[in-house]
């Protein structure tokens, strides 16, 4: 597949919605822009000189990795530690206005990233790719964003009348080292989606998970719980009668198993008696029984009410036309590949793509465990190389561990016999 994919294409399934659709010349859906980074794709990229001047620009290099399913599918990947990275790509401005958006990229965190971002922007309006970075408007961020064990965050922030709003809720991203794939689908109804590597993360409505609008409902601060509102779900049995002598149970009572000792002397001990144990028969306090309250309504609530202060939106869910797509991120650790980006409208497209690159997932998972493998022995080796050089400096310097602990034994030994000496002698 080229690179850049600017097409329609009809349904994956042809059901009787679709066959009408092609009858009356729609486009069921389409793709805007799909990167693979094949050959050529420099001239679709732009670098930016975003932290140049100050030393801190990192660049990007076409590779496919140190493990990958199929070293023929290359991405791009941040080299270079502690760096700003910075790209970008125009695209045929498009919107999302009546209809679904669908966002998706893959990306493998090769280094132990420690602390950096691995997310992607859309944006809209004119940009200086040149000079595109971190304070360049957007509107939308998606994507992971680590740092130490603490800060796994997967970012959804929205645009909307030049504010930046982050997704309420606390998701998670993947932070091994294999190939992931990260979705987000926007629908018309401002429903959306959040999908990893294929399968569904979250989902929800821009009304309730972004604080973007009022909520439609608050509730009734006025309120207040009706005096014959009965709560109580279990209620003591009204007909329920005590038994008659039931107080008169005694608690313990004489062991009927226990025998007076056979040295047992009433003059000198007193009457025998059986120890007390506690009674069977004994109940306790009598209580009436629970039964189901035939007047129970449930636990009250506070009444939500309509919020006079919420507006609807009907475009809530629409962003600025987009023109373009760029990566801007901060990395401790370089070494994250980005590819397989797409934008369009058709969800199972999307779910194709991923479907196709990880036809080759067993293959990379084989390719990462050989070099890890590879990594440790590596790293053994240079530690044992390392402990043997210092052994040798040592010994250059006419300095023996061995030689030197004898000596100060020796020394001690001296120093102790003849005090001990000294000591006889003064006795």
């Amino acid at each position: 597949m080229a690179g850049l994919v600017l097409s329609s294409r009809p349904c994956s399934v042809i059901t009787l919605f679709s066959f009408l659709c092609l009858l009356l010349h729609l486009s069921v859906s389409e793709i805007i822009f799909e990167e693979r980074f094949e050959d050529g794709w420099q001239s679709r990229w732009v670098r930016s000189d975003w932290k140049r001047s100050e030393g801190k620009a990192g660049s990007f290099k076409h590779t496919a990795g140190k493990w990958s399913g199929d070293p023929d599918d290359k991405g791009i990947q941040t080299t270079t530690d502690a760096r700003f990275f910075a790209i970008s790509a125009k695209i045929p401005e498009f919107s999302n206005k009546n209809r679904t958006l669908v966002f998706q990229y893959s990306i493998r965190l090769e280094q132990d990233i420690e602390c950096g971002g691995g997310y992607i922007k859309l944006l809209s309006g004119y940009v200086n790719q040149k000079k595109f970075g971190g304070d360049t408007p957007y509107s939308l961020m998606f994507g992971p964003d680590i740092c130490g064990t603490q800060k796994k965050k997967l970012h959804v922030i929205l645009s909307y009348q030049g504010q930046n709003y982050p997704l309420k809720k606390e998701l998670e991203c993947e932070t091994d080292k294999l190939t992931h794939f990260y979705t987000f689908i926007l629908r018309p109804d401002a429903s959306y989606s959040i999908l990893i590597d294929g399968r569904e993360r979250d989902s929800g409505s821009m009304y309730t998970d972004w604080d973007i609008l009022p909520p439609r409902k608050i509730k009734d601060v006025k309120a207040k719980k009706p005096a014959d509102w009965d709560d109580r779900e279990y209620i003591d049995d009204p007909n329920g009668i005590k038994p008659e002598g039931y107080d008169s149970i005694p608690k313990e009572i004489p062991d009927p198993n226990a025998k007076e000792p056979e040295d047992w002397d009433d003059d000198e001990n007193g009457i025998w008696k059986p120890p007390m144990i506690p009674n069977p028969a004994y109940k306790g306090p009598w209580k009436r029984k629970k039964i189901k309250n035939p007047n129970y309504k449930g636990k009250w609530r506070i009444p939500y009410i309509d919020n006079p202060e919420f507006e609807d939106d009907p475009d809530l869910y629409v962003l600025k036309p987009i023109k373009y797509v760029g990566i801007d991120v901060w990395q401790v650790k370089a070494g994250s590949i980005y590819d397989n980006i797409l934008i369009c409208d058709d969800p199972q497209y999307a779910k194709e793509v991923v479907q196709e690159v990880f036809a080759n997932r067993e293959i990379e998972k084989e390719s990462f465990e050989e070099a890890e493998k590879i990594r440790k022995a590596k790293e053994e080796e240079e530690a044992e190389r390392a402990r043997e050089e210092g052994e040798k400096r040592r010994r250059e310097r006419g300095y023996d561990r061995h030689r030197h602990r004898d000596r100060y034994r020796d020394k001690y030994r001296k120093h102790y016999s003849r005090d001990f000496d000294d000591y006889h002698d003064e006795l």
